[in-house]
């Protein structure tokens, strides 16, 4: 088996089909379903009113791991993010905890919205019980893998009609009812005390879970550093606010005695609102609510396995896509199947809390992927937002999330822990003997220890994932930067010196003597200088010949001394061409300049280890291409 660096750079990538609406979509619909439909009843029982500043809190613990993951995702927009982002900063043994762990918290979370749908057969016809539950639950999985199974298009087409269906009754829902809302029922805002409102955090805390579901499908988004960026704040700001909102006005509306408890607060407070109607309107948001959180758990929770398959971590069946829709079909298949074995054998209620604990786990490893990659000082690592207060953030909220897996229970810690251990014989027994690739964590080991670093998998993988990342269609000058000699000098030397040395380099290539080479260059700087500013020159000449166009890369840190007057020059790109090729001469220089205008450029190429990390420099600066 190949190890999982070339197989990644193997992998076919799946069609992007969503857009910034999509990705508000996915991450919109995750977050809204049993949290905002079920959970207020219950956390007003223990907490009463205080419950609005509970999930204010509960918002705000989101944020570490949302700046996180938007990091890693435009550093690294690929499918199975919670996977492929621990994998390739903590290794793959991390990475196999993390890819289990998010396919079954994804999962068990979906499988759970599959039960709300089935519940609300039940409410349609009451006389079929539990197997009109399991059957209505088993029947919404597989509609929504047929929709997902057609294409990612289609699914996210769905998934934006039910959000924005569930996002205008809910505001509409607000609107009508903070006009009747009575102030004495926030009185008594914390009658068990404000411990009691700590408490709920916690448990309102893991409603916000879906908020992140965006990230495993980011392969598939057009333009992923917009509008993965985008989305996902929006996302998060839109319904952290009308999670806010809701609990607001249903607080005011619904006497304490009837919402402490309540199955159904909201559909209890549309009631007070406006009558039967607004519970009609309640039920259809929270039908929506499910289907959208089945609907883009289902998409998500596939994106796993499918990118562990890639790197080898499981079959390598899991990662085909179907040759005609272009979906995982497979991926999907086996999500579907599980979902549908829990859904029909075991117990969803006691796994809820067993989902919720990996979710936290997940987004400790987030935030420790971001310290590890930051702290590497990978050259290709470059996400196009940054997550900010760094590292403190992160450090707080693995302190946090670690303490809400604590407080979860010995049973869900067991299961929890049950997993791990599974995921790491599976390491053991199936991914170790025949996969083999260097993380950012062993990077930053490495760099610890010695001066000069080897040339990581990773950073040719991050390189690649950048270029896909802005859509970047390599072109002639690409072509020539891969190609090019770069002569990397360690000791001061006269202009001359350097020309002499460039001059040996490109004879050969060139099939011209090295003296004459010399010379043209010395010509060509006695005419004029060609360093263009301090610490960098563009030495060119022009030769006989048709269709010759050649470039040499040098650095040299102590410098380049072309005049007494000047500073010394540590960058230097060398072109030598036909006179046929004067309009790409004049195409060369104009991206020479926009390359070394972009920011940090001097710093980052005193500081590039290595040749190829010189080529991956001009490779991924930002200019115009044609």
């Amino acid at each position: 088996m190949a190890d999982s660096s070339s197989n990644a750079g193997q992998a076919k990538t799946l069609s992007k089909e969503l857009g910034l609406i999509g990705v508000f979509s996915i991450a919109a619909g995750a977050m809204i379903s049993s949290g905002l439909f079920i959970l207020p009843g219950i956390a007003f029982a223990i907490a009463g009113p205080s419950i609005i500043i509970a999930y204010v809190l509960a918002s705000l613990l989101c944020v570490p791991v949302l700046v996180a993951k938007i990091e890693l995702v435009t550093a690294m927009p690929r499918s199975g993010a919670a996977y492929f982002h621990t994998g390739r900063s903590l290794g793959l043994l991390a990475g196999t905890v993390a890819g289990f762990c998010n396919w079954a918290a994804l999962s068990l979370k979906t499988t759970f919205a599959m039960v709300g749908l089935g519940a609300l057969a039940v409410f349609v016809y009451p006389q079929g019980g539990e197997y009109m539950l399991k059957a209505g639950a088993v029947a919404s999985c597989i509609l929504f893998l047929v929709v997902n199974l057609v294409g990612t298009r289609e699914a996210g087409r769905l998934q934006n009609i039910l959000v924005f269906i569930l996002l205008g009754i809910l505001c509409t829902y607000c609107a009508l009812g903070v006009t009747e809302i009575q102030g004495e029922r926030y009185m008594d805002f914390a009658p068990q005390g404000w411990i009691a409102m700590l408490l709920t955090v916690g448990m309102i805390f893991v409603a916000y879970g879906g908020l992140t579901a965006a990230v495993d499908v980011a392969e598939e988004v057009r333009n992923p550093a917009r509008n993965l960026t985008l989305g996902m704040l929006a996302a998060f700001t839109g319904v952290s606010l009308l999670y806010v909102l809701t609990v607001f006005v249903t607080v005011g509306l619904v006497p304490s005695e009837e919402l402490a408890g309540s199955l159904t607060p909201i559909a209890e407070g549309a009631y007070k609102a406006v009558g039967g109607w607004g519970r009609v309107g309640i039920s259809i948001a929270a039908f929506a609510a499910f289907a959208t959180t089945a609907n883009g758990g289902l998409l998500s929770a596939s994106r796993s396995p499918m990118a562990m398959s890639r790197d080898g971590l499981l079959p390598r069946s899991l990662a085909r896509t179907h040759k005609r829709f272009g979906t995982p079909h497979i991926a999907l298949i086996v999500t579907s199947a599980f979902i549908i074995a829990v859904i029909l054998f075991l117990s969803i209620e006691n796994l809820v809390k067993f989902a919720s604990s990996m979710m936290l786990l997940i987004f400790i490893f987030d935030n420790v992927s971001l310290i590890i990659m930051r702290q590497s000082n990978l050259q290709n690592y470059r996400p196009t937002f940054r997550a900010p207060l760094y590292p403190w953030l992160q450090l707080i909220a693995i302190v946090l999330y670690s303490m809400l897996i604590l407080e979860m229970g010995a049973v869900v810690l067991s299961l929890t822990f049950g997993l791990i251990t599974f995921s790491m014989i599976w390491y053991l027994v199936y991914v170790e003997a025949h996969i083999g690739y260097e993380s950012a964590f062993i990077h930053l080991a490495r760099r610890m220890v010695a001066s000069s670093l080897v040339r990581a998998g990773l950073e040719d993988e991050l390189r690649q994932l950048t270029l896909e990342r802005d859509d970047v269609t390599l072109d002639r000058f690409d072509m020539l930067v891969h190609q090019c000699p770069v002569l990397d000098l360690k000791e001061s030397i006269s202009a001359k010196e350097s020309f002499r040395k460039i001059a040996e380099i490109l004879a050969e290539r060139l099939k011209m003597g090295e003296e004459e080479l010399y010379h043209l260059f010395l010509k060509r700087e006695m005419e004029s200088t060609t360093m263009i500013k301090p610490g960098l020159a563009i030495p060119h000449v022009i030769v006989e010949g048709t269709g010759i166009f050649e470039l040499v890369l040098v650095r040299c840190i102590p410098g380049i001394i072309f005049s007494e007057l000047s500073p010394p020059v540590t960058a230097a790109f060398v072109l030598v061409g036909s006179l046929d090729e004067r309009n790409f001469h004049l195409r060369a220089l104009m991206n020479i300049a926009h390359i070394v205008e972009e920011e940090h450029f001097k710093k980052k190429w005193e500081t590039a280890p290595g040749e190829q990390m010189l080529r991956d420099l001009v490779l991924l600066a930002q200019r115009p291409r044609a």
